[in-house]
């Protein structure tokens, strides 16, 4: 029969195994091999990524991000919150071109939107207008909001035709209601 203390931390190691392996200095931010090549696909993309949160967190929540690349773009445009750059006087809601499937802090992410060819420049336009009126750009809270996945609960309000429902872990996503 197993002594409780040992049951206990038998019960424990996988909290304490998956902070251990999130240390934000030494986490890759490699792609994940999701998203295509946009050198060689020219057809306009959508997609939406979802991984665990930093740390502890993922126990309970994902982070979430939208990349764009229009018709014949070469680099997709990566939109995320990031609340760390609140602290450094810069607005959280980062736009700028990069990686659109990396991992997020040693996280694996999972696509949950994957939009392509026909419309989708259109979408990327809305996306991109509606990013610009987000109300939220300069504040965060981890909970309840508003945080890194009310910019893409946000984004889906404003541009209905994107269809994007975000899984149960966006924890966040009601702050847009």
């Amino acid at each position: 029969m197993m002594k409780p203390k040992h049951l206990l931390l038998l019960m424990l190691l996988p909290l304490l195994t998956a902070c251990a392996n999130n240390d934000w200095r030494t986490a890759s931010r490699a792609s994940a091999g999701i998203a295509p090549d946009p050198q060689t696909t020219p057809e306009p993309v959508i997609q939406v990524y979802a991984a665990d949160a930093w740390g502890w967190r993922g126990i309970f929540a994902v982070h979430t991000w939208i990349a764009l690349k229009p018709h014949n773009a070469d680099q997709y445009t990566v939109y995320e919150v990031i609340g760390w750059r609140e602290g450094s006087g810069l607005p959280v809601l980062r736009i700028e071109q990069d990686t659109p499937d990396r991992l997020w802090f040693g996280a694996e992410p999972e696509l949950i939107l994957d939009r392509r060819g026909e419309g989708v420049d259109e979408l990327i336009s809305q996306i991109a207008s509606a990013a610009e009126d987000y109300p939220w750009k300069h504040e965060y809270r981890i909970f309840p909001g508003p945080n890194s996945n009310t910019f893409p609960a946000w984004i889906a309000q404003k541009v209905p035709g994107l269809q994007l429902k975000l899984p149960f872990r966006a924890i966040g996503s009601g702050w847009a209601d």
